[in-house]
Parts: C-alpha cells; structure tokens; sequence
C-alpha cells in the first residue's frame, strides 16, 4: 500500500534467482517506475524470462547508442544501425567518420560499464509526434522520421538515458544498473554486441563468427538498399505510392536467381546425388523444394522428393522428453539405420521399397512405391535433420549437397529497432495453421516455445555446415500477412496465457500498412501460407 512498483521490486528482489525488470498489475504487464501501488496485485518478472530478456537485451542496445555518442568525436556518427541477430547478439554498424576498431570499441564498452555503475535512470516521457520528429531529425534518426509520418496517434513514447533520448518498440529497464552483462567483438564491417539469452541471463555465451549466415544477411541487405526497402517506412511508402506490384515481381525474381544459383552450384559438383534441406519452422522448406525441383529438370535432371518422417520409428520406439512426452523432434526418433541402408542401395543402383508413414497407427507401411535412382535421378530430401551428418552417416560426402533455408528478414523497424526473423516465421507459422489445420493463434503461441527449443537443439547447430543457404524472406510479406493473422491475435482473451505475446504481435503489425495478396505470384513462397498456391503443401 502505497509504495512505488520500484521500491516494491527492490524489496521482493532477494526472493528472485535472477533480476527483476518488469513487472504485472492485475494481470498487464507495466515497466518499473514511481507508480503508487494501492490494493493492486503485482507479480515480478526477471532477466531470466523470454519478455525480460527481451526487455534486457533491448536496454542495452540504448546503453550502447548513447554511450557511442558520448565517446564518439562531436558530428562525427551520422547513423547507428542495429541490423541483425549474429552469434546470440546484433550486428551493428556505424555511418560517419568512425572506424568500428577494437580501441573504439573498448572506450565505448568502458563507458557502458561506467554508466551501469552510475545506475542511471532509463525514463519514458510522453510527447507529441511533431516534438519526436524533430527530436527524430536532430539526432539524424530519418528512418523513425519516415516511420511515424504513417502513425495515426498524437502522441509517442520517449526513453531518455542521461540526456540521450531515443524511441524503442517494446519496454525497457527501469536503470542501468542490471545492464550488467554484454560484450562488444569487432567483426566485418562493424562489430557485434553479444548479450545474454534467458536460459543464462548472467553470462556473455562466447562469441562464434557465423560467417555463411552472415554472408545471406549481408546480401539481402545490399537487396534492400537496392529496392529502396530497408525499413517498414520504406514499405509503406511504396504501398503509398502504388508502385508494389513491381517491387514484388523484382524481389521474387530475385529469390528465383538464387534457386538458379543452387542448381548451377549443384551441377559442378559431381557425383551429388542427394540434396539435403532443413531449416527452422516456416521457413517455406516445402514451396522451396517445388521450385527448386523445377529448376531441376529444367537442367536434366529427375528429382524425387523424399521426407525423412517417412522414416520415423514405430510409435512405442520413440523417444520421450522431459515430460514423458514423445520427442519427435530427437534425431533418434528416425530409423537411421533403415535410411541410411535405402539410401545406400539406392546410390548402388538398387530398387528400393519406399516407406510411407502412417502417422495415426504410428507405423511405416509399404504400398508398393519403389524407387531406383538412373543417371539423371536426384533425392529431394527434407527434414529438420538433414544438415546432421548423424543422419546419413552411411553416405559419401561428395554424394550430398546441403542446403539451409531460413527466412532471414532484411527489414527493420527503424535504425534501433529489429524486426526479428522469428516474429516474421511465427505470423507465418499463424497464418498457415489456421488455414491448413484450422488451429487457433493461442494454440501456435502456446506450443511455440516448444518448437523454439527444438530448433536451438537441432537445426541451429548446423546451418554453418550447410553447403549453400536460401533466404525465404521477402520484404513485404508482413503488409500481406497482417490482415490474416490479426483477426487471429484478437481473438486471444485478456486472462489466457498467450494474450500479452498476442498483443506484442499486434503493437508490431500496427507500423505496418496492409497490401493485397492478390499480386502474389502463385508460385511464391508466401502462398504456402496465405493459400492459392500452385504447389501441393
């Protein structure tokens, strides 16, 4: 009664394993501050959660900006980007007379761990719109300038940190002092801030370069300076002004070039006989194998698709989580031997009888498909496994071609402000289970941490030993993804679980404006989740 939701979190802290940075009244979520707590009920929540982490990792990146302009020479910053997730931090670059050297790096690290000391306050300020722009055109921001000219509201949320004022979509920490943990590593062009993750939110995880996936990212940003779509401002100016249907048949006759690429890529190296595809969840692994197969036969050869949950053991042999529950994710939840015994015999030139699996019973049944594999034939295989060498440990290298494909998005928010490729794959992911399996957004939210782990434990470990990557993404996928997947978010209640990520995910789709689906080639990527595509999927 009466106390601060600051000092009520200062005094329960001892009663937390890891920090406290958020907090809920009756239920909604609020950022520490002076608020009067009177006869309310509030529940903590700490570094080591999915939201507080996130809250974490976005307090440092203003720690970082306004220790650069603290450090940095007068004028001589003309811009701060924070472009993409690399190695469990951001990939960040600086625009102006500044060299991102290890000896600029370590003043602005000294001078983020000097500002963590001092424990000053992050502070949020309502302002007029006109106001942040202004502020937006001092500090050169022009892609929050451009970002807001397509807000409704008056009004903006600002965060000052001694002085430096800066907008963020999302919350913040209350102060500086449990920004504790962070790193900066020099890397490319740039240098990468290294951040703790939930399950560790008191340890900087080590730095490994992720140089092919860096590669991707960096390309598909060259894409976007291009096209002149960097950012959701950019898009919705090109929604403005009515010149999308262009921009869309440029950006999927790019992803085509790339599919090209892989096949030309394929062809000069002999002896492949099997491609191998994993990727994380709605990543567009089915629509991509169709097309790549396409380009296949338009180059001699005959591709069979293959999946490797074909090849899952009988029910009861599968293994068990944590929980008890089936794993169907473990790799030991695939008959590997069976695999790698057709696979070898198909190499040998032999007829093979193809599993199908009965995912009712829980058994592989045979129904006569054969297969048997010529001069020209060729293996589509797809499964989360299938950059795992444990998985075709049998096979010759030379006999395998590996390809990652992710939708690496390369658009941003703002400057500051990532849109990040999970959120991208999760609206995805909505959209399609409610329009293939008739689910609901509260069941895909409420068994997507579950499928988060999975991909940490199997397929992330591997995508550097991939032999090429595919990035999925298209830039304005979320204008046309948004009408579908926001009656979706509305429909999740205050008191369900799943309501805050629900309303997170609409405060995002908010920046963006909609555009039609009606242009999307039939042959995209994005109809194996909207729907009217060409492909069985």
């Amino acid at each position: 009664m009466g106390k601060t939701l600051y000092e009520l979190a200062k005094e329960a802290q001892n009663q937390y394993e890891h920090a406290i940075i958020l907090a809920k009244v009756n239920g909604r979520l609020e950022e520490l501050s002076d608020k009067e707590i009177t006869d309310q009920q509030v529940e903590f929540i700490t570094i080591g959660s999915n939201i507080g982490n996130e809250t974490y990792r976005r307090s440092v990146i203003l720690l970082m900006l306004q220790a650069i302009y603290k450090v940095a020479p007068k004028d001589s910053v003309k811009r701060v980007g924070v472009q993409y997730s690399i190695s469990k931090g951001f990939y960040c670059d600086i625009a102006g007379d500044i060299a991102c050297t290890e000896e600029f790096l370590a003043k602005v690290k000294a001078q983020m761990l000097m500002d963590v000391e001092s424990d000053f306050p992050i502070t949020k300020k309502t302002i007029k719109t006109s106001e942040a722009l202004e502020l937006f055109r001092k500090y050169k921001m022009m892609d929050k300038t451009k970002l807001f000219q397509y807000r409704i509201g008056s009004y903006v949320n600002i965060y000052d940190l001694d002085g430096f004022q800066d907008y963020f979509y999302g919350y913040m920490a209350p102060s500086t002092g449990i920004l504790k943990y962070f790193d900066l590593f020099a890397y490319s062009d740039g240098f990468v801030l290294q951040l703790p993750v939930r399950s560790a939110p008191e340890e900087v995880p080590e730095f490994k370069p992720q140089d092919k996936v860096f590669s991707v990212l960096k390309e598909a940003t060259e894409w976007a300076d291009m096209l002149q779509l960097s950012t959701v401002g950019d898009l919705n100016e090109h929604i403005t002004n009515g010149d999308m249907e262009s921009l869309v048949l440029v950006q999927e006759a790019l992803q085509e070039q790339k599919i090209v690429e892989l096949v030309n890529e394929i062809q000069k190296r002999k002896g492949v006989k099997f491609i191998m595809i994993a990727g994380p969840s709605s990543s567009g692994k089915t629509t991509f194998s169709h097309r790549l197969s396409i380009q296949l036969r338009a180059n001699g050869y005959k591709p069979h698709p293959i999946g490797v949950d074909d090849y899952f053991v009988e029910r009861e042999q599968t293994p068990k989580d944590e929980n008890g529950e089936y794993n169907f994710e473990d790799i030991h939840a695939i008959d590997i031997e069976l695999f790698n015994h057709h696979m070898h015999e198909l190499l040998e030139g032999k007829e093979v009888h193809m599993p199908t699996f009965n995912f009712k019973s829980g058994r592989k049944e045979y129904r006569g498909n054969t297969l048997q594999l010529g001069e020209e034939d060729i293996l589509v295989i797809e499964g989360i496994h299938c950059l795992n060498d444990e998985l075709s440990y049998s096979l010759p290298v030379e006999s395998k071609f590996k390809i990652y494909i992710s939708a690496l998005t390369q658009l941003n928010v703002d400057e500051h402000n990532r849109v990040s490729t999970t959120d991208g794959r999760l609206i995805r992911r909505m959209v399609r289970d409610y329009r293939t399996r008739g689910a609901s957004a509260k069941q895909t939210l409420s068994m997507w941490e579950s499928v988060r782990k999975g991909e940490e434990k199997n397929i992330f470990p591997f995508q550097e030993e991939a032999d090429a990557m595919f990035n999925s993404a298209m830039a304005y996928e979320l204008a046309v993804l948004k009408p579908y997947v926001e009656p979706l978010l509305f429909s999740i209640k205050p008191e369900e679980p799943e309501y805050q990520e629900a309303k997170r995910l609409l405060k995002f789709l908010d920046y963006f404006l909609t555009y039609s689906s009606d242009m999307i080639p039939i042959d995209s990527i994005l109809r194996e989740f909207v729907g009217g595509g060409c492909f069985r999927v």
